[in-house]
């Protein structure tokens, strides 16, 4: 515990003129909201608001905040430019980003609005590395850096390419490093729907207590998110903190004496949103965790544990076991979705068409735009287009995958079950494709091959939710209720969505 004289004291030698300087004129901060993904469904609704919040609380803390909304990857680039141009050694140097994030080749990544993302290397190309900004912050002479990331979202990127685990992934930083994501690694949180998100409404609170340390700060920030979700959103925390760090200059005595009454206990799963500065958190202890919640099961004060890091396997995954005769299921839905028409106003659709048009053979403009009509559930469409990519080229196991699996959400297990086959004779420890043929396997009730499928997928990527829920399912129609009951809670804990998934999948 830290004693407050020594803390007065490391103020007193701050003032001294050839002592490092953490003063508020070395503080700065660069603020981004970004709401507004062409390829969402509809807008973010916390983003906007919640960083708002945050650069205006900021500026009260005597930091120098820049704020940007809804910015593409240009003027994200000229930002972090900016931000970095204005450390000098011994600065503070804070980054809040609310948006979508999307972890890659274990590092985390902040998309801008216009990220064009169908591939990995795609998320290197318009994503911005976390490790990176962090470490040319210290580069450039930051004593204390600060990550505040509310960014772990299901994104409408993900679907594209199967092997990416939801949410986001450890972060090595440089010593003096602060960061906190708004849950758990690799698990994902729903927007409430409201103005602002519960990972800020807790955080604005704790940053207006004075007397703290920023570490206390982020854990009390994660006690609260932790009690009012009722253990479903634990957020993360790491720390290299060498030195004491206050959001308040001064601890308490350079701040306006208005802290707020405490405020009556409230339901524990939702917190009102106010506009003006929230009130401490009430004493009202935390609830028990879910019993079989345990990827999100609330353990404060300290941090959870960094998951482990999925360990790839270099020997190939054992062979497909015998395949019995399927049941081929229902007949092929003859329901293509939206149609063409519908979606052709679509900026991305609309620019791919065009590269289409110019040159029918466009394998890349088809497969991706196969893709977005896949992800809009435009099956049939989507399904024409991957015919004529693999026209092009037989041999492309990526398109032989989405193929597969568009064919297992409308039905035709059959067709899909070939392509799977192929693909993995093609690529015999393609993850995404032993996913998907579990994904056929299950719906045609052939439950041991996807428990098989399943297993495999999930050595390769330990934390692939869409195999660890669909393991679950086969185990239960394989009658180990319990064992299916356990990797069904993991999976929801990391992926709130994923049964709202499957069902659109047809699988319940």
């Amino acid at each position: 515990m830290r004693i407050r004289f020594f803390v007065l004291l490391l103020l007193l030698v701050s003032l001294v003129p050839t002592a490092p300087s953490l003063a508020a004129g070395d503080r700065f901060a660069l603020v981004i909201g970004n709401a507004k993904y062409p390829d969402a469904d509809a807008p973010l609704k916390e983003p906007i608001n919640d960083a708002r919040d945050v650069a205006d609380e900021l500026k009260r803390d005597g930091f120098s905040v820049e704020i940007g909304e809804n910015l593409t990857g240009d003027a994200m680039r000229r930002a972090f430019d900016k931000l970095y141009g204005k450390i000098k050694p011994g600065s503070v140097a804070l980054v809040f980003f609310s948006g979508f994030g999307v972890q890659s080749a274990r590092q985390s990544y902040l998309l801008p609005v216009d990220a064009q993302i169908w591939t990995e290397s795609d998320v290197r190309r318009d994503g911005f590395s976390l490790e990176t900004v962090l470490g040319e912050l210290n580069s450039r002479g930051a004593g204390v850096k600060i990550a505040l990331i509310d960014a772990s979202r299901r994104n409408p990127f993900e679907r594209r390419f199967r092997s990416f685990s939801a949410g986001l992934t450890p972060v090595i930083a440089p010593n003096g490093t602060l960061v906190m994501y708004s849950a758990a690694l690799a698990s994902v949180v729903s927007d409430a729907g409201g103005d602002h998100s519960l990972f800020v409404q807790e955080l604005l609170k704790e940053i207006r207590v004075p007397d703290l340390m920023a570490e206390e700060t982020l854990n009390r920030t994660k006690m609260g998110v932790t009690r009012a979700s009722r253990g479903e959103q634990v957020p993360w925390i790491s720390s290299s903190l060498a030195e004491d760090f206050s959001f308040i200059p001064g601890a308490g005595g350079s701040r306006p004496a208005t802290t707020p009454p405490p405020a009556p206990p409230a339901a524990p799963a939702v917190v009102a949103n106010n506009p003006a500065p929230a009130p401490p958190a009430p004493p009202t202890p935390p609830p028990p965790p879910k019993p079989a919640d345990t990827a999100a099961a609330p353990a404060p004060p300290a941090p959870p544990a960094p998951a482990p890091k999925p360990q790839i396997e270099a020997a190939l995954p054992p062979p497909p076991p015998p395949v019995k005769p399927i049941d081929p299921g229902p007949a092929p839905s003859t329901e293509s979705g939206p149609s063409a028409a519908v979606l052709a106003d679509d900026p991305t659709i609309k620019g791919l068409t065009a590269k289409i048009a110019a040159n029918p053979d466009d394998v890349n403009a088809l497969y991706r735009r196969g893709q977005v009509y896949a992800s809009k559930g435009a099956y049939n469409l989507a399904i024409k287009d991957f015919d004529d990519t693999l026209r092009i080229n037989s041999k492309d196991v990526e398109a032989l995958n989405n193929r597969c699996w568009t064919r297992t959400v409308v039905g035709d297990l059959q067709g899909a079950l070939k392509d799977c086959n192929e693909a993995l004779r093609l690529r015999p420890n393609f993850v995404d494709a032993l996913d998907s043929r579990g994904l056929v396997n299950l719906k045609s009730g052939a439950v041991k091959n996807a428990i098989a499928d399943f297993d495999a997928a999930l050595k390769i990527n330990p934390r692939l939710t869409s195999s660890l829920y669909g393991r679950g399912l086969a185990k239960q129609r394989n009658g180990s209720a319990q064992e299916g009951a356990l990797d069904i809670a993991n999976a929801k804990a990391m992926d709130p969505n994923i049964v709202q998934e499957f069902a659109s999948y047809g699988v319940r």
